[in-house]
């Protein structure tokens, strides 16, 4: 009977172990992969902002989907007008210019952006959520945009509100992104923390 109750206490002391061990490893790999996934989710929105910015550059408006995004900077150019004299020099107020024309392309390879996998949100199956309009912003006519994704969507087996527990300020239905489709910024929210 004694041998029974010692097995018994002892089975409950491994299980009481290995409840402890669990309950210290688990914040801390939340906490690893949350910081690892929301960093390369962060440098793709990132790319995309870039890419963003060069399609404003060729077009005026932003991209209102990746495909068309992707069009234009593999096909479009960038106008570079040189401006030579001064209109408001007095003595010499002739001005030139001269127009050239350059490859989008030669921009994106630049700076390093794999356009097929710009709308590709990392850790999922998942594309970026994209939109772009006008709108009158303090009586301009002003272009507007966009992009983000639920964190739910690159955390994987941490995408429950129960890990909250471990981050009080994590909500996995909160969205990662940059733009804003009420006014015309292109900060991504996790640049105001």
């Amino acid at each position: 009977m004694k041998i029974v109750i010692n097995l018994i206490l002892l089975l409950i002391a491994i299980a009481l172990g290995f409840i402890l061990v669990n309950s210290i490893k688990e914040p801390i790999a939340f906490q690893e992969t949350k910081d690892k996934r929301r960093e390369a989710v962060v440098n793709r929105l990132m790319d995309v902002r870039r890419a963003q910015e060069m399609y404003r550059d060729i077009t005026g408006t932003f991209a209102p989907n990746f495909d068309t995004l992707k069009d234009v900077l593999q096909n479009g150019r960038f106008t570079i007008v040189k401006i030579v004299g001064d209109e408001d020099d007095p003595e010499n107020p002739t001005v030139s210019r001269d127009t050239s024309y350059k490859p989008a392309i030669d921009s994106v390879m630049a700076m390093g952006l794999n356009l097929d996998s710009l709308a590709h949100v990392p850790y999922s199956n998942a594309t970026f959520k994209i939109e772009a309009d006008t709108l009158t912003y303090q009586q301009t006519l002003v272009s507007v945009v966009e992009v983000g994704t639920q964190w739910s969507t690159f955390m994987g087996k941490y995408a429950s509100r129960k890990y909250a527990r471990y981050d009080n300020t994590y909500d996995p239905g909160a969205v990662l992104k940059f733009g804003d489709m009420n006014s015309p910024k292109l900060a991504g929210n996790w640049e105001s923390k």
